[in-house]
């Protein structure tokens, strides 16, 4: 697998998303992509329990642990590499996690429009 760019949504350097707990498709911390990232793991989002009860809900349990696979569950405050298209559907029903655009990559553009990341990001 060849990653694309390491480019961020601002077009500077993707900064690291989450190293604790480790995410990103290449689980290197970063939401790089590639061609066989088809979930496009792209957007760097801050968990909230509200999002998280709604990945639960449709489908994408992100809060319960599972050891056989190394993964502790999320909970908020957490920072993880999402599906942007996850992100878009959870945005439109009105409980979208907040998003660090400079660790999300420009690959999430393909999906989700500029103005819905800006309109969810932190600051700072």
């Amino acid at each position: 697998m060849i990653k694309d760019d390491s480019l961020n949504v601002l077009g500077e350097e993707l900064a690291p998303c989450s190293l604790d707990p480790v995410t990103g498709f290449f689980r290197n911390g970063a939401c790089d992509t590639c061609a066989e990232d088809r979930g496009s793991h792209t957007v760097c989002a801050v968990m909230t329990a509200e999002f998280l009860a709604f990945s639960k809900y449709v489908g994408n349990d992100l809060s319960t642990p599972q050891p056989d696979f190394g993964f502790a569950g999320l909970k908020p405050g957490d920072h993880w590499c999402l599906c942007a298209g996850r992100f878009l559907q959870a945005h439109d029903e009105g409980c979208p996690p907040k998003v660090n655009l400079a660790a999300t990559h420009k690959a999430a553009l393909e999906i989700v429009p500029m103005e819905v990341l800006e309109a969810n990001a932190i600051l700072g």
